[in-house]
């Protein structure tokens, strides 16, 4: 690992200003918390994407987590936090499958009955992973925003402790550990693509590489079909969507919610809407170039990073792969498909 101590020097002479102290000192004790139930992901070097982008790639392996998604770290965080209070009564969440995976994944650690709600079309190699993990799955609703809204009745009416995938702030720190590690092997990294649902991989990316270095970009993705969250920053205001329309199930969320949009806005430097098709080229180039299986939501940031080519020539770019949990069959007709 190169530089670490420096980065964790800066971070302390940097957070005061920011008026971060307390969630700076929170990613790095999760950092130190989490080494005992993870380890880090590998951070690649991509010749191939380099030179198709004209700029250095690195690439970022949150799907090569036990449950294939950054989430899990949020996911360990939280109960590691909360188990006194969840332990007894059992907790309750909504999600498009990675979130619920972590928080079953958690559960299964420390001992903890975990229910998820998941949405009607949640492909069933996430919903078999949470089989395995020994969680209740509740299908309702057929997108994200219903289910969450459910889950939230199911929780006052049975007394289990919900847990919000977006609005829940103990989830961030953890989260945020993978920026830590990208810092830690790469300090001189220029631009940072993340993707955004719910928001929390792009707050911890503010938190840390703004801290670290103001100058280093940090930029969202969104799906062009669940957009709320983008077209929040551009009205300055929340905004909610009648439906989503895409098949990145990690990005179908139907609006922008408090807590990311108030950290987000003025923070985070840009954010890019991709297409499912531009995902699902992006799904094929990292299987091509680093050997890796991306969902649609995890090929999200070298979609943009495609599309952003000429901005970033000549720059350290990481894109955070963040998830691989994709249907083998999808998985198939996409790597067959013709680029």
């Amino acid at each position: 690992m190169r530089g670490f101590s420096g980065v964790e020097k800066l971070f302390r002479q940097t957070c005061v200003s920011l008026n971060w102290m307390f969630t700076l000192r929170e990613v790095l004790e999760a950092s130190r918390i989490l080494e005992r139930y993870l380890k880090p992901t590998p951070l690649v070097h991509s010749k191939s994407l380099s030179r198709e982008l004209g700029c250095d790639v690195w690439v970022k392996l949150e799907n090569l987590n036990p449950t294939h998604s950054f989430k899990v770290r949020g996911g360990i965080y939280y109960m590691y936090r909360r188990f006194e209070e969840v332990r007894d009564k059992g907790v309750i969440t909504a999600s498009m499958g990675n979130h619920a995976q972590s928080i079953a994944y958690a559960g299964s650690i420390f001992g903890v009955d975990v229910h998820v709600v998941v949405p009607s079309w949640v492909s069933e190699v996430k919903k078999q992973s949470l089989h395995e993990l020994g969680a209740n799955i509740i299908t309702y609703g057929s997108f994200y925003d219903e289910a969450a809204l459910y889950a939230e009745s199911l929780a006052a009416e049975r007394g289990y402790t919900y847990i919000h995938a977006v609005n829940e702030s103990l989830l961030y720190p953890g989260v945020a550990t993978m920026h830590l590690e990208v810092l830690r092997e790469v300090p001189d990294v220029q631009i940072v693509f993340n993707p955004i649902g719910g928001g929390s991989g792009a707050i911890g990316a503010c938190i840390v590489y703004k801290s670290a270095d103001p100058s280093i970009k940090v930029v969202g993705v969104q799906a062009e079909g669940a957009s709320a969250f983008y077209e929040s920053l551009k009205a300055g205001r929340l905004v909610s969507k009648d439906k989503v329309t895409t098949r990145a199930e990690g990005l179908a969320v139907a609006r922008a919610y408090e807590v990311p949009f108030s950290i987000l806005s003025g923070r985070i430097d840009d954010v890019v809407l991709v297409s499912d098709e531009e995902m699902e080229d992006a799904i094929r180039a990292l299987y091509y170039s680093v050997r890796q299986v991306a969902e649609h939501a995890g090929a999200a940031a070298t979609a943009a990073a495609f599309k952003k080519r000429g901005e970033i020539e000549g720059r350290r770019v990481v894109l955070m792969l963040t998830g691989g949990n994709i249907d083998a069959m999808q998985l198939s007709r996409i790597l067959y498909a013709k680029s």
